[in-house]
């Protein structure tokens, strides 16, 4: 089943094809081997609910059903009983679940093509505060409180490793970790804590497949990076738009865009919120596809105008 249903889709000139619903469900229906590149943010552990309703008792429903509770359930059970990726009861939960979700789109990657996947991390609270909006609890909007089970490395103050955690469960599904790109961000807002640094950066992950044998072979431009072509990058964290607080900068993006796909090519984003990624997509001559769970970031995102006959 092809998700290139729209009228324009055939038109000779990049556009953007946005699907409201849940990534887990909509990547299985990509054609196969017709992805140049995804990009994407999911969402982060344990800061936000994007507006989406979350069962706070998922953790005893798996229980009563006379499972380990250090064991995550399948992203189908959690979902269907009231779970939201990103508010799992325990981190290695959400992690067992975001790969989960990106192997069901494992087949619709061309072989040459590349995964670029940002994921920040946390610190560990008995007792956290969940925004709808903002980032680490920070901002004015109204936040709710809910207790998160200790145990293991799940300690008071302890930075999780969240990112790391996902990189290495990604290559123990046979993904090649080609970078660690390291966004450096200068102007993070203030932290009230007086006993550690302000976590200043995120991770940006680059994987590509593994083939069936020899060395990984891929589509990469390095012409197209920053100057320098190093594993840093600093860029500015910017002002979300539509109601979302976390779109990505254009200047982190249009690199790993325009490195990592041809022209012409068509790029993937799997949780595209208003659709920052497939706007600059569109912009640099590629086709882009999205989704998301919200339906009102969907419909922003949808609203993204073709790029023109210019760049057919």
């Amino acid at each position: 089943m092809t998700l290139t249903s729209s009228s324009d889709q055939k038109a000779a000139w990049p556009n953007a094809d946005v699907k409201h619903g849940d990534a887990y469900d909509l990547l299985p229906l990509l054609e196969p081997e017709s992805i140049d590149l995804l990009i994407t943010s999911p969402p982060y552990w344990g800061l936000r609910s994007y507006g989406l309703e979350h069962d706070e008792g998922i953790l005893s429903k798996w229980a009563a059903c006379g499972e380990d509770e250090d064991d995550a359930p399948p992203y189908a059970w959690y979902r269907d009983n009231g779970g939201v990726l990103g508010l799992e009861p325990r981190p290695e939960w959400f992690v067992s679940h975001l790969v989960e979700i990106f192997q069901r789109g494992a087949h619709a990657l061309k072989p040459g093509g590349n995964v670029w996947i940002n994921i920040g991390d946390t610190y560990f609270a008995r007792w956290s505060s969940i925004r709808n909006d903002g980032r680490q609890g920070l901002g004015g909007n109204p936040r709710g409180r809910r207790r998160a089970p200790m145990g293991g490395f799940r300690q008071e103050k302890q930075l999780l490793m969240i990112p790391a955690r996902f990189a290495i469960a990604m290559q123990d599904k046979k993904w090649i970790l080609r970078n660690d790109v390291i966004w450096h961000k200068p102007n993070v807002p203030p932290r009230p804590e007086k006993d550690r640094l302000r976590l200043s950066h995120e991770h940006f992950f680059h994987f590509v497949k593994k083939p069936s044998s020899g060395r990984a072979k891929y589509f990469y431009d390095l012409s197209q990076v920053e100057d320098g072509a190093r594993d840093v990058v600093t860029t500015n964290v910017r002002a979300g738009q539509d109601g979302h607080s976390a779109t990505f900068p254009r200047d982190l993006i249009t690199p790993r865009i325009l490195s990592s796909s041809p022209i012409g090519g068509t790029v993937l984003d799997p949780f595209c919120g208003t659709g920052r990624s497939l706007a600059v997509s569109v912009e640099n001559g590629r086709h882009a596809i999205g989704f998301d769970l919200n339906q009102s970031f969907a419909d922003v995102a949808s609203g993204i105008p073709s790029a023109g006959p210019e760049l057919a």
